[in-house]
């Protein structure tokens, strides 16, 4: 009599890396928004290096004050770009539990630092400038966050290989 073995694999819990995205973006925002009002003197420079990635360098120049276009369009695009990256660490960690969520996420920031200012910074220049201490802590934040966040939410499921 031959008996059959189903074999399962889990799945990737999409709403989990979504809300991920949101929440670790939003900390990586407070991280940086308070990190640049105590080193550099305005909380609104991150807004203005995130809204340059869609409206180019002219917005980085001073003065680093409040304008609520260049707000909506960094933060639309942090949000965006936060989704994206939770969506991909979720792909990679989704199988090991929250201590590998958090010190993998950690590794995915890091990562992206590297990625975001020793690479990106060929089509966008101006990242070189902001390549800093703040920058590597609030990335470290994001994906440590990002990680621990997914595994936290997640639901998992388990689908049949066939």
């Amino acid at each position: 009599m031959s008996q059959t073995v189903t074999r399962f694999r889990q799945v990737v819990d999409w709403s989990a890396a979504i809300w991920a995205g949101i929440i670790s973006g939003l900390l990586f925002l407070v991280a940086n928004v308070v990190l640049s009002a105590i080193q550099l003197g305005s909380p609104w420079i991150i807004f203005r290096v995130l809204a340059s990635v869609v409206m180019g360098s002219s917005v980085l120049p001073p003065p680093t004050t409040f304008d609520a276009v260049i707000l909506i369009v960094g933060l639309g695009t942090h949000l965006v770009l936060s989704v994206i990256f939770a969506g991909i660490l979720a792909v990679i960690i989704h199988r090991w539990g929250l201590l590998v969520g958090i010190v993998g996420g950690a590794i995915f920031g890091l990562a992206l630092y590297a990625i975001n200012f020793y690479t990106f910074s060929y089509f966008f220049p101006w990242f070189f400038a902001f390549k800093s201490w703040m920058m590597l802590v609030s990335h470290l934040i994001f994906g440590a966050a990002a990680g621990g966040v997914y595994e936290a939410l997640e639901v998992e499921e388990f689908v049949p290989v066939e």
